[in-house]
Formats: C-alpha cells, sequence, structure tokens
C-alpha cells in the first residue's frame, strides 16, 4: 500500500509499504477514507523530530523512526481483533490519536492525554497517511449516519479545542482572545461559541484565516503586523483585559503576550506545540494573579466533538480549505501550508 513515511527533517516519501497486518488482541484495522495535515504533523516535517522517537524504541508501541505519519483521521473498520467488543467490520469510525498503558497514575486518574507512556497514532505508532491502519479498540468512536468522512476527520482537532475550553473552564459569557487561527485555533473559536462564550477576539496574520475566523462568529479579528495588540485588546475591554485566552500557536514570541493580555486574574490556556524555549517574565503572572493553564489532546473529549457536529451547535465543514491524494502530500500538501499559509486552513488527503 502507499503510505507516506517520515525519515527526518524535511524527508518524508510517499512510498510502497506492506500492508498493516491482521489486528492483534484489542485492535482493529481500518480503511482509511480521510486524514487531515496537523500542525504537528507539519512541525515534525520543518523541525522534527519533536515527538517521533528516533534513537530509542518507544516504550508503549516499540516502534522507532521511519513511521508512517498522520492522525485527523475517519475510516471504515475492514477487520477486528480478539476480544474487541462493541465494534464490528462495517463500523464508520473517528478514532483518536492517544495511545496509553491505562496503568500509570495519569490514566487511573483519568487524565489519559497525560499517560506516562503516551503514544501518538502517527508519531508514535504507524499512522492514517495510509490506504490502512491498526489502532487500539478504546481509540474508537462511531461516527453516525448523518456525518461525512470529511467532517468526521476533523473531529480530532475539535476535541483539542472542547478538551481546552473544558480545562479552563470557560464560563459562559466569558469573554476571549485566541492567538492564532489555524485548525487548532478555529476549532477553539467554534468550541467557546458553542459553550457561551461573550465577546470572542481572534489575533492573526493570514488573510483567508482572518476571513474565516470572521465568517466563524469572531467578533473582532486583529492583525498584530498593523496594531499593538496588547493596547487594543485593552480598548475592546474596558481596559480590562479578556477573561480567557487561548495560546494555539505554539509561538515563542506570542506567548509572553497572550500573557500580558489577560485580565488580573485572568486565564491563559496554552494549546501549542513549541519548537522553541519561551522565556516568561514570571511576576507579571505573579503580581496579577493569572492562572496559566496546559492543555494536551483530549481526555474522553472526543464524543462530546462528535456530538456538537452530529447535532448542528458546530460545522467544521469551513474549515476544510483543500482536498488532496497521497501521492501529492508533500508538494499540495505540507510545502501549500508552509508557504501558502494565506490560502488554507485545513488540507485533507485521501489515501487512494
Amino acid at each position: 500500500m502507499k503510505a507516506a513515511v517520515w525519515y527526518g527533517n524535511k524527508d518524508v516519501r510517499v512510498m510502497d509499504v506492506p500492508e498493516p497486518p491482521a489486528p492483534r488482541k484489542g485492535e482493529v484495522k481500518i480503511k482509511v477514507e480521510w486524514c487531515g495535515i496537523c500542525g504537528s504533523d507539519l512541525h515534525e516535517y520543518i523541525a522534527g523530530p519533536i515527538f517521533i522517537p528516533t534513537t530509542t524504541p518507544h516504550p508503549l508501541t516499540g516502534k522507532i523512526a521511519p513511521l508512517i505519519l498522520g492522525h485527523e483521521f475517519s475510516g471504515t473498520i475492514v477487520e477486528v481483533g480478539s476480544e474487541v467488543k462493541g465494534y464490528k467490520v462495517g463500523d464508520r469510525v473517528a478514532p483518536d490519536a492517544c495511545q496509553v498503558c491505562h496503568e500509570c497514575n495519569p490514566c487511573k486518574i483519568g487524565k489519559t492525554n497525560v499517560c506516562e507512556k503516551l503514544a501518538f497514532t502517527g508519531l508514535m505508532a504507524d499512522g492514517a497517511f495510509a490506504e490502512y491502519v491498526n489502532v487500539p479498540d478504546y481509540t474508537l468512536y462511531k461516527i453516525p449516519d448523518n456525518m461525512s468522512f470529511e467532517e468526521a476527520a476533523l473531529i480530532e482537532p475539535l476535541a483539542v479545542a472542547v478538551h481546552a475550553v473544558r480545562q479552563g473552564p470557560l464560563v459562559e459569557g466569558d469573554s476571549v482572545v485566541i492567538f492564532g487561527a489555524g485548525t487548532i485555533g478555529l476549532c477553539t473559536l467554534l468550541a467557546v461559541r458553542a459553550a457561551g462564550a461573550g465577546k470572542i477576539y481572534v489575533i492573526e496574520l493570514a488573510k483567508a484565516r482572518k476571513e474565516l475566523a470572521k465568517k466563524l462568529g469572531a467578533h473582532e479579528v486583529l492583525d498584530p503586523s498593523e496594531i499593538d495588540i496588547n493596547t487594543k485588546i485593552r480598548e475592546l475591554t474596558n481596559g480590562i483585559g479578556p477573561d480567557v485566552v487561548f495560546e494555539c500557536i505554539g509561538n515563542d514570541k506570542v506567548t509572553p503576550t497572550a500573557i500580558e493580555v489577560a485580565r488580573s486574574g485572568g486565564k491563559v490556556i496554552l494549546m501549542g506545540v513549541y519548537e522553541k524555549e519561551t522565556s516568561l517574565q514570571m511576576n507579571a503572572v505573579v503580581f496579577t494573579d493569572k492562572i496559566i493553564i496546559g492543555s494536551l489532546a483530549y481526555a474522553g473529549d472526543f464524543k462530546t466533538a462528535i456530538d456538537l457536529v452530529s447535532d448542528g451547535r458546530i460545522d467544521v465543514s469551513p474549515l476544510i480549505t483543500g482536498k488532496i491524494h497521497l501521492n501529492d502530500i508533500i508538494e499540495k500538501g505540507f510545502e501549500e501550508l508552509i508557504n501558502r499559509k494565506n490560502e488554507n486552513v485545513k488540507i485533507i488527503v485521501k489515501p487512494v
């Protein structure tokens, strides 16, 4: 089968690889319908390895590079391993990406997203930029008949946003600032609207993303190349600052600003993956009683994300700005997103 395999920095190869074997106990084999290109895939392509193990096999999966990328996906179960319950051949599913040990303390208290042996499908185990992928049954979520496979491929990033909103937690009526209007930022915009946020302000440079943020319900979309963000946000919030700030970029220069703009006693939720260390003036946090919260992936948030889309409260389809085939994933996928950010948000990939 064809697959997009990560070998190293700027070295992802579309090549023929063996089809996954028959699923083991507790696993299923999925025929992939669509798989989205995630920011973490781009991070690995541009600056990796970040998550991908390259010297020592991963402690949970035993995998090491080269690895097949891809974790935002939907598909149909084509084979079921032993002891799998509740799923059968033909089920339409949108799996989450978190493979976990179920034995460590985080797992036992329900924080599986920070399992001590956490492995992401497509980063520490072979992923879904391929015709078929094997995944554990505990990652599976059935999708309703009224949900397209294209929409279902957006459930994973939407679940990231739902988790972050719950991490706050966001209180109905809270004013919100979102730094970044990529897929995660826009999913966060959709999630905070569904949660009843008050005024929502989005910070973004790219033209297409600014326009889409406005269409999806942002009250103001601000370009940091044109104005001083801190001054403008203070002006828009009557000199107070927003109740909740979401940093959806993972940028060493943006994060200090995100912390600075939050009101005294406000919350700053960090969702991005950082390629560089960032220096923070911690007195700016201590002296203003601000709360900084990390938010990684999701833990039980997939079902909520599916429900929000299936009942119409959230429409993720406007986020899809490109559909390509696997053979074109480098030129029309990774490079397109890197070089033409002004024109793209989410590109999804069809394996065949």
